[in-house]
């Protein structure tokens, strides 16, 4: 009953981060109620054994319909990787609770500019090519990808935004690229969590498939209903992130 739960969890999680990331708000909590004696790393650990899959799923089904800009996603990715495997290390030394309150302003801070701005994300129109749109790329997947890592919620949505708010990205076009990032740090963080013996090899499967599932239905309504469709689901999504995160850090 267990594995059926946290797999229901994992399908939710991989629709909600094929379409604008945020899928640890579901699985994480999940996979802590659910194993409520367990290290947290673990958890995380397991957490990440689903998502791996279920973005590079995603990723490829966008690089199907969608130009994705490779000679600037693969820099990003490098980089992705790399921070992702420095804050999964940290993660394991360091306790992350000092980021409970600080998450809930931030997130509140990126919905408010996005309200403000309604015709944020609804061009594509990217303002750099070359190696100063690698460049960007880097830096972002370098420092998302640390706190991917390191504390995780809110990643995906954290890349949407940066990429349409700082690259002049579409949010369809957003959700896409991040989504080759977010498989790069995801993968640097479960090799790590792996390596640490904080991976239930027994669930991951489950968890893997039923996450694919969901990232192959939310990929195709991002594809057939477009960017503002991306943006509605990113103020869900980000909403629900401040009230989850909010209710962690200063009530519960």
């Amino acid at each position: 009953m267990d594995v059926l739960l946290v797999s229901v969890a994992a399908a939710l999680a991989g629709f909600i981060d094929a379409i604008v990331g945020g899928g640890g708000l579901v699985l994480v909590p999940a996979l802590f109620a659910t194993y409520p004696l367990s290290h947290p790393a673990t958890l995380l650990g397991n957490n990440k054994s689903a998502s791996v899959w279920g973005t590079s799923w995603s990723t490829w089904q966008y690089s199907r319909r969608i130009d994705l800009r490779w000679s600037a996603v693969v820099p990003g990715a490098g980089a992705a990787l790399i921070g992702a495997w420095l804050g999964a290390w940290s993660v394991t030394a360091v306790d992350p609770t000092f980021l409970r309150r600080a998450l809930p302003v931030v997130l509140l801070l990126v919905l408010i500019y996005t309200l403000a701005r309604k015709d944020m994300g609804r061009d594509h129109a990217p303002r750099w090519v070359g190696r100063t749109e690698a460049s960007a790329f880097a830096v972002l997947g370098l420092v998302l990808g640390f706190y991917d890592g390191f504390f995780g919620p809110g990643t995906g949505s954290f890349l949407v935004f940066a990429l349409v708010r700082v690259l002049g990205y579409d949010f369809l076009n957003a959700s896409a690229h991040a989504k080759v990032l977010n498989t790069a740090s995801n993968l640097a963080a479960l090799l790590l969590f792996a390596l640490k013996g904080h991976v239930w090899w027994h669930i991951a499967f489950y968890l893997a498939v039923a996450n694919v599932m969901g990232s192959w239905l939310g990929t195709r309504l991002a594809l057939k209903h477009g960017a503002g469709f991306v943006r509605w689901v990113f103020v869900l999504v980000v909403s629900a992130l401040i009230v989850k995160t909010g209710w962690d850090a200063f009530i519960r």
